[in-house]
Protein backbone atom coordinates (compact mmCIF):
# COMPACT_ATOMS: atom_id res chain seq x y z
CA UNK A 1 0.00 0.00 0.00
CA UNK A 2 2.78 2.34 -0.99
CA UNK A 3 -0.04 5.00 -2.00
CA UNK A 4 -1.17 5.82 1.79
CA UNK A 5 2.67 5.62 3.31
CA UNK A 6 2.84 9.50 3.06
CA UNK A 7 -0.71 9.12 5.50
CA UNK A 8 1.09 6.78 7.77
CA UNK A 9 4.03 9.00 8.29
CA UNK A 10 1.93 11.64 9.49
CA UNK A 11 1.13 9.13 12.59
CA UNK A 12 4.36 9.65 13.71
CA UNK A 13 5.10 6.06 14.67
CA UNK A 14 2.24 6.35 17.04
CA UNK A 15 0.76 2.88 15.88
CA UNK A 16 2.62 0.35 13.60
CA UNK A 17 2.67 -0.13 10.03
CA UNK A 18 1.14 -3.46 10.35
CA UNK A 19 -1.72 -2.29 12.67
CA UNK A 20 -2.05 0.86 10.49
CA UNK A 21 -2.38 -1.05 7.44
CA UNK A 22 -4.38 -3.54 8.89
CA UNK A 23 -7.24 -1.01 10.32
CA UNK A 24 -7.27 0.92 6.52
CA UNK A 25 -8.44 -2.39 5.08
CA UNK A 26 -10.99 -3.38 7.58
CA UNK A 27 -12.33 0.33 7.21
CA UNK A 28 -12.45 -0.06 3.31
CA UNK A 29 -14.33 -3.53 4.25
CA UNK A 30 -16.65 -1.85 6.98
CA UNK A 31 -18.12 1.22 3.96
CA UNK A 32 -18.44 -1.86 1.41
CA UNK A 33 -16.83 0.04 -1.33
CA UNK A 34 -17.75 3.40 -0.34
CA UNK A 35 -14.84 4.68 0.18
CA UNK A 36 -11.59 4.14 -1.59
CA UNK A 37 -7.98 2.81 0.46
CA UNK A 38 -6.37 6.51 0.32
CA UNK A 39 -9.83 8.01 1.87
CA UNK A 40 -9.70 4.96 4.04
CA UNK A 41 -6.24 5.63 5.19
CA UNK A 42 -7.05 9.18 5.78
CA UNK A 43 -9.85 8.23 8.08
CA UNK A 44 -7.81 6.07 10.17
CA UNK A 45 -5.05 8.55 10.67
CA UNK A 46 -7.61 11.26 11.88
CA UNK A 47 -8.76 8.92 14.47
CA UNK A 48 -5.49 8.46 15.57
CA UNK A 49 -5.18 12.08 16.22
CA UNK A 50 -2.98 12.90 12.74
CA UNK A 51 -2.46 16.14 11.78
CA UNK A 52 -1.50 17.88 8.27
CA UNK A 53 0.68 21.37 8.51
CA UNK A 54 -1.59 24.00 9.15
CA UNK A 55 -4.40 21.80 10.19
CA UNK A 56 -4.93 24.02 13.57
CA UNK A 57 -5.26 27.07 11.12
CA UNK A 58 -8.72 28.19 9.74
CA UNK A 59 -9.00 27.56 5.70
CA UNK A 60 -11.08 29.67 3.26
CA UNK A 61 -12.77 26.42 0.73
CA UNK A 62 -11.37 28.25 -1.81
CA UNK A 63 -8.10 27.09 -0.62
CA UNK A 64 -9.20 23.28 0.01
CA UNK A 65 -7.94 21.10 -2.50
CA UNK A 66 -7.28 17.09 -3.72
CA UNK A 67 -3.91 16.65 -1.17
CA UNK A 68 -5.27 19.18 1.40
CA UNK A 69 -5.89 16.22 3.87
CA UNK A 70 -7.23 16.79 7.43
CA UNK A 71 -8.55 20.21 7.32
CA UNK A 72 -10.47 23.02 9.67
CA UNK A 73 -12.55 25.72 8.71
CA UNK A 74 -15.64 27.39 9.14
CA UNK A 75 -18.74 27.78 6.88
CA UNK A 76 -22.81 28.09 6.39
CA UNK A 77 -25.01 25.07 5.56
CA UNK A 78 -26.36 26.22 2.03
CA UNK A 79 -27.73 22.37 1.35
CA UNK A 80 -29.17 19.45 2.98
CA UNK A 81 -29.60 16.28 1.70
CA UNK A 82 -30.94 13.53 3.89
CA UNK A 83 -28.69 10.90 5.54
CA UNK A 84 -29.26 7.66 4.03
CA UNK A 85 -28.59 3.98 5.30
CA UNK A 86 -26.20 1.51 3.92
CA UNK A 87 -25.53 -2.12 4.96
CA UNK A 88 -21.69 -2.92 5.35
CA UNK A 89 -20.40 -6.28 4.81
CA UNK A 90 -19.93 -7.23 8.54
CA UNK A 91 -23.49 -6.69 8.93
CA UNK A 92 -23.79 -3.71 10.71
CA UNK A 93 -25.80 -0.67 9.02
CA UNK A 94 -23.74 2.44 7.94
CA UNK A 95 -25.33 6.21 7.72
CA UNK A 96 -24.13 8.76 5.07
CA UNK A 97 -25.72 12.18 4.55
CA UNK A 98 -24.07 15.17 2.28
CA UNK A 99 -24.28 19.20 2.74
CA UNK A 100 -23.45 21.89 0.90
CA UNK A 101 -21.83 24.61 2.86
CA UNK A 102 -20.07 28.03 1.58
CA UNK A 103 -18.31 30.90 2.73
CA UNK A 104 -17.19 34.14 1.57
CA UNK A 105 -14.50 32.31 -0.80
CA UNK A 106 -17.22 29.34 -2.68
CA UNK A 107 -18.97 26.43 -1.78
CA UNK A 108 -18.10 22.51 -1.06
CA UNK A 109 -19.63 19.35 -0.47
CA UNK A 110 -19.55 17.67 3.01
CA UNK A 111 -19.99 14.17 3.39
CA UNK A 112 -21.04 13.04 7.04
CA UNK A 113 -20.55 9.24 8.22
CA UNK A 114 -22.44 7.59 10.84
CA UNK A 115 -23.02 9.29 14.06
CA UNK A 116 -22.75 12.58 12.16
CA UNK A 117 -25.05 12.02 9.58
CA UNK A 118 -27.59 11.10 12.41
CA UNK A 119 -27.19 14.75 13.08
CA UNK A 120 -28.79 15.56 9.71
CA UNK A 121 -31.31 12.94 10.17
CA UNK A 122 -32.22 14.41 13.41
CA UNK A 123 -33.00 17.76 11.94
CA UNK A 124 -29.95 19.37 14.46
CA UNK A 125 -28.45 20.64 10.96
CA UNK A 126 -30.29 22.65 9.11
CA UNK A 127 -29.83 25.64 6.20
CA UNK A 128 -28.28 28.88 7.46
CA UNK A 129 -26.23 27.30 10.52
CA UNK A 130 -22.61 28.13 10.67
CA UNK A 131 -20.49 25.29 11.62
CA UNK A 132 -16.57 24.86 12.79
CA UNK A 133 -15.56 21.73 10.93
CA UNK A 134 -12.65 19.51 10.75
CA UNK A 135 -12.39 16.77 8.40
CA UNK A 136 -10.26 15.22 5.70
CA UNK A 137 -10.50 16.05 1.77
CA UNK A 138 -10.71 13.41 -1.22
CA UNK A 139 -11.56 13.99 -4.75
CA UNK A 140 -15.20 13.30 -4.83
CA UNK A 141 -17.88 11.83 -7.95
CA UNK A 142 -18.88 15.87 -8.11
CA UNK A 143 -15.22 17.26 -7.28
CA UNK A 144 -13.58 17.93 -4.43
CA UNK A 145 -15.15 17.23 -0.72
CA UNK A 146 -14.43 16.93 2.53
CA UNK A 147 -15.08 13.76 4.41
CA UNK A 148 -16.59 13.93 8.49
CA UNK A 149 -16.29 10.71 10.12
CA UNK A 150 -17.32 9.91 13.73
CA UNK A 151 -13.94 11.46 15.42
CA UNK A 152 -14.26 14.70 12.95
CA UNK A 153 -15.36 18.17 14.22
CA UNK A 154 -18.96 19.92 13.71
CA UNK A 155 -19.40 22.30 16.11
CA UNK A 156 -21.82 25.36 15.81
CA UNK A 157 -20.74 28.32 16.00
CA UNK A 158 -22.22 32.05 15.99
CA UNK A 159 -19.58 33.50 13.46
CA UNK A 160 -21.15 35.57 10.94
CA UNK A 161 -19.99 33.88 7.74
CA UNK A 162 -20.42 35.89 4.43
CA UNK A 163 -21.55 33.21 2.18
CA UNK A 164 -20.47 33.05 -1.11
CA UNK A 165 -22.12 29.99 -3.88
CA UNK A 166 -20.32 29.63 -7.16
CA UNK A 167 -22.69 29.77 -9.89
CA UNK A 168 -22.98 28.02 -13.03
CA UNK A 169 -23.39 30.22 -16.40
CA UNK A 170 -26.45 29.28 -18.38
CA UNK A 171 -24.82 28.17 -21.17
CA UNK A 172 -22.46 25.52 -19.53
CA UNK A 173 -25.72 23.77 -18.20
CA UNK A 174 -25.64 20.18 -19.96
CA UNK A 175 -28.21 17.65 -18.96
CA UNK A 176 -27.00 14.92 -16.21
CA UNK A 177 -25.49 17.99 -14.23
CA UNK A 178 -26.54 17.88 -10.51
CA UNK A 179 -25.64 20.61 -8.06
CA UNK A 180 -26.51 23.28 -9.87
CA UNK A 181 -25.96 27.06 -8.24
CA UNK A 182 -27.57 29.12 -10.95
CA UNK A 183 -28.13 33.36 -11.02
CA UNK A 184 -30.41 34.89 -12.92
CA UNK A 185 -32.95 37.17 -14.21
CA UNK A 186 -37.21 36.35 -14.34
CA UNK A 187 -38.19 36.78 -18.08
CA UNK A 188 -40.93 34.67 -17.74
CA UNK A 189 -43.65 33.33 -15.42
CA UNK A 190 -46.17 30.48 -15.96
CA UNK A 191 -49.24 29.43 -14.48
CA UNK A 192 -49.51 26.64 -12.00
CA UNK A 193 -51.26 23.33 -13.63
CA UNK A 194 -51.83 20.41 -11.56
CA UNK A 195 -51.82 16.52 -12.84
CA UNK A 196 -52.37 13.15 -11.23
CA UNK A 197 -49.50 10.98 -9.80
CA UNK A 198 -48.96 7.44 -10.70
CA UNK A 199 -49.68 6.95 -6.66
CA UNK A 200 -53.10 8.38 -7.06
CA UNK A 201 -52.44 11.81 -5.62
CA UNK A 202 -52.20 15.27 -6.80
CA UNK A 203 -49.28 16.90 -8.00
CA UNK A 204 -48.22 20.33 -9.30
CA UNK A 205 -46.03 21.98 -11.56
CA UNK A 206 -44.96 25.70 -13.31
CA UNK A 207 -42.07 26.96 -15.01
CA UNK A 208 -40.17 29.77 -14.98
CA UNK A 209 -38.06 31.38 -18.03
CA UNK A 210 -34.15 33.01 -16.80
CA UNK A 211 -31.75 34.22 -18.42
CA UNK A 212 -28.23 35.59 -17.83
CA UNK A 213 -25.38 37.30 -19.73
CA UNK A 214 -24.99 34.16 -21.77
CA UNK A 215 -28.16 32.53 -22.50
CA UNK A 216 -31.49 31.66 -20.84
CA UNK A 217 -33.31 28.29 -19.84
CA UNK A 218 -36.46 27.09 -18.72
CA UNK A 219 -36.75 26.59 -14.93
CA UNK A 220 -39.71 23.48 -13.61
CA UNK A 221 -40.65 23.73 -10.55
CA UNK A 222 -42.05 20.54 -8.58
CA UNK A 223 -45.37 20.42 -5.51
CA UNK A 224 -44.29 22.91 -2.80
CA UNK A 225 -42.07 24.58 -4.88
CA UNK A 226 -44.56 25.83 -7.43
CA UNK A 227 -45.64 28.13 -4.46
CA UNK A 228 -42.31 30.35 -5.10
CA UNK A 229 -43.83 31.29 -8.62
CA UNK A 230 -46.45 33.86 -7.14
CA UNK A 231 -44.08 35.40 -5.34
CA UNK A 232 -42.02 36.14 -8.31
CA UNK A 233 -42.32 38.68 -10.98
CA UNK A 234 -40.73 39.38 -14.34
CA UNK A 235 -37.17 41.09 -14.17
CA UNK A 236 -36.60 39.41 -10.36
CA UNK A 237 -33.15 38.48 -10.20
CA UNK A 238 -33.07 35.18 -8.90
CA UNK A 239 -30.82 32.66 -7.21
CA UNK A 240 -31.20 28.94 -7.33
CA UNK A 241 -29.27 26.27 -5.42
CA UNK A 242 -28.88 22.29 -5.66
CA UNK A 243 -30.72 22.11 -8.66
CA UNK A 244 -30.21 19.73 -11.19
CA UNK A 245 -30.40 19.84 -15.26
CA UNK A 246 -32.01 16.95 -17.56
CA UNK A 247 -33.22 17.02 -21.22
CA UNK A 248 -36.73 17.27 -21.91
CA UNK A 249 -38.45 14.51 -23.84
CA UNK A 250 -40.56 16.65 -26.07
CA UNK A 251 -38.46 19.30 -28.07
CA UNK A 252 -34.96 17.86 -26.32
CA UNK A 253 -33.98 21.34 -24.47
CA UNK A 254 -32.31 21.50 -21.27
CA UNK A 255 -33.91 22.21 -18.45
CA UNK A 256 -33.74 23.17 -14.69
CA UNK A 257 -35.21 20.93 -12.31
CA UNK A 258 -36.27 22.66 -9.07
CA UNK A 259 -37.23 20.16 -6.20
CA UNK A 260 -37.75 19.54 -2.45
CA UNK A 261 -34.19 20.23 -1.88
CA UNK A 262 -33.97 23.41 -3.79
CA UNK A 263 -33.39 26.48 -3.10
CA UNK A 264 -34.80 29.39 -5.00
CA UNK A 265 -34.62 32.62 -3.45
CA UNK A 266 -34.59 36.50 -4.88
CA UNK A 267 -31.51 38.36 -4.96
CA UNK A 268 -30.78 41.77 -4.85
CA UNK A 269 -28.39 42.38 -7.23
CA UNK A 270 -28.08 43.36 -10.96
CA UNK A 271 -28.42 40.12 -13.82
CA UNK A 272 -27.59 41.05 -16.89
CA UNK A 273 -29.78 39.34 -20.22
CA UNK A 274 -29.81 40.33 -23.91
CA UNK A 275 -32.50 38.72 -26.09
CA UNK A 276 -30.93 36.96 -28.95
CA UNK A 277 -33.60 37.94 -32.14
CA UNK A 278 -33.14 35.91 -35.27
CA UNK A 279 -33.76 37.04 -38.76
CA UNK A 280 -36.48 36.16 -40.42
CA UNK A 281 -34.63 35.04 -43.71
CA UNK A 282 -32.29 32.97 -41.72
CA UNK A 283 -35.00 30.24 -39.67
CA UNK A 284 -34.75 27.13 -40.22
CA UNK A 285 -37.93 24.62 -39.69
CA UNK A 286 -37.84 22.51 -36.20
CA UNK A 287 -35.57 24.92 -34.08
CA UNK A 288 -37.03 27.23 -31.53
CA UNK A 289 -36.43 31.21 -32.10
CA UNK A 290 -37.21 34.61 -31.47
CA UNK A 291 -37.85 37.17 -33.77
CA UNK A 292 -38.44 41.20 -33.51
CA UNK A 293 -40.63 43.03 -36.27
CA UNK A 294 -43.55 44.57 -37.20
CA UNK A 295 -46.95 43.14 -38.07
CA UNK A 296 -47.82 43.08 -41.34
CA UNK A 297 -50.62 40.97 -41.68
CA UNK A 298 -53.88 39.94 -39.24
CA UNK A 299 -55.90 37.17 -39.30
CA UNK A 300 -59.44 36.18 -37.82
CA UNK A 301 -59.55 33.78 -34.42
CA UNK A 302 -60.94 30.45 -34.75
CA UNK A 303 -62.52 27.80 -31.98
CA UNK A 304 -62.07 24.38 -32.40
CA UNK A 305 -62.82 21.38 -30.14
CA UNK A 306 -59.94 19.21 -28.88
CA UNK A 307 -59.56 15.39 -28.59
CA UNK A 308 -60.32 15.92 -25.06
CA UNK A 309 -63.57 17.61 -25.35
CA UNK A 310 -62.09 21.34 -24.27
CA UNK A 311 -62.22 24.16 -26.25
CA UNK A 312 -59.07 25.88 -27.76
CA UNK A 313 -58.11 28.87 -30.04
CA UNK A 314 -55.83 29.55 -32.58
CA UNK A 315 -55.32 33.02 -34.55
CA UNK A 316 -52.79 33.70 -37.21
CA UNK A 317 -50.47 36.84 -38.08
CA UNK A 318 -47.46 37.86 -40.21
CA UNK A 319 -44.65 39.92 -39.14
CA UNK A 320 -41.73 41.62 -40.82
CA UNK A 321 -38.04 42.93 -39.92
CA UNK A 322 -35.71 43.96 -42.90
CA UNK A 323 -34.92 40.58 -44.10
CA UNK A 324 -38.30 39.11 -45.03
CA UNK A 325 -42.03 38.32 -43.47
CA UNK A 326 -43.09 34.94 -41.76
CA UNK A 327 -46.45 33.93 -40.71
CA UNK A 328 -47.06 33.07 -37.01
CA UNK A 329 -49.95 30.94 -35.24
CA UNK A 330 -50.91 32.17 -31.87
CA UNK A 331 -52.32 29.45 -30.22
CA UNK A 332 -54.22 29.33 -26.87
CA UNK A 333 -54.75 33.09 -25.10
CA UNK A 334 -52.13 34.02 -27.55
CA UNK A 335 -54.75 33.78 -29.96
CA UNK A 336 -56.72 36.84 -28.38
CA UNK A 337 -53.73 38.99 -29.51
CA UNK A 338 -55.09 39.23 -33.14
CA UNK A 339 -58.11 42.08 -31.73
CA UNK A 340 -55.91 44.36 -30.07
CA UNK A 341 -52.91 44.31 -32.86
CA UNK A 342 -53.09 47.16 -35.66
CA UNK A 343 -50.56 46.93 -38.90
CA UNK A 344 -47.26 48.44 -37.97
CA UNK A 345 -47.14 47.27 -34.46
CA UNK A 346 -43.96 46.79 -32.98
CA UNK A 347 -43.79 43.10 -31.97
CA UNK A 348 -41.54 40.43 -30.34
CA UNK A 349 -41.97 36.12 -30.32
CA UNK A 350 -39.73 34.38 -28.11
CA UNK A 351 -39.37 31.21 -28.15
CA UNK A 352 -41.44 30.01 -30.56
CA UNK A 353 -40.93 26.44 -33.11
CA UNK A 354 -40.57 26.56 -36.37
CA UNK A 355 -42.20 24.28 -38.76
CA UNK A 356 -42.98 23.63 -42.80
CA UNK A 357 -46.61 24.80 -43.04
CA UNK A 358 -48.74 25.70 -46.25
CA UNK A 359 -46.76 25.30 -49.67
CA UNK A 360 -43.67 24.61 -47.47
CA UNK A 361 -43.72 27.85 -46.24
CA UNK A 362 -41.54 28.35 -42.81
CA UNK A 363 -44.11 29.23 -39.89
CA UNK A 364 -43.40 29.84 -36.22
CA UNK A 365 -45.93 28.60 -33.75
CA UNK A 366 -46.01 30.26 -30.84
CA UNK A 367 -47.58 27.83 -27.99
CA UNK A 368 -47.54 27.98 -23.95
CA UNK A 369 -44.28 28.28 -23.87
CA UNK A 370 -43.97 31.11 -26.09
CA UNK A 371 -43.56 34.90 -25.02
CA UNK A 372 -45.67 37.58 -26.57
CA UNK A 373 -43.98 41.45 -25.95
CA UNK A 374 -45.91 44.08 -27.94
CA UNK A 375 -43.97 47.37 -27.64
Amino acid sequence: MDEINDIYEKLGGIISKEDFTREVEEKVEQMSGLCDIRTAAMLVAHDHGASDTGENQLQKISGITPSSGNIKFIAKVMSVFPAKEFNRNDGTVGRVANLIVADETGSIRLTLWDDKADLVKTGDIEIGQSFQISGYVKEGYSGVEVNIGNNGILCETDEKIEARIDSKKIEDIKSGMGDLNIRGRILDIADIRTFNKKDGTEGRVSNITIGDDTGKIRVTLWDEKTELASELKTNDAVEIINAYARENNFNQQVEVQVGSRTILKKIDEEVEFKEDFTSIADIIPGESYSISGQVSGLGEMKEFDRDDGTVNMVSNIYVSDDSGRIRIALWGDHALLVDELDIDTQIEIIDAFSKSGFNDEIELSAGNRTRVVVR
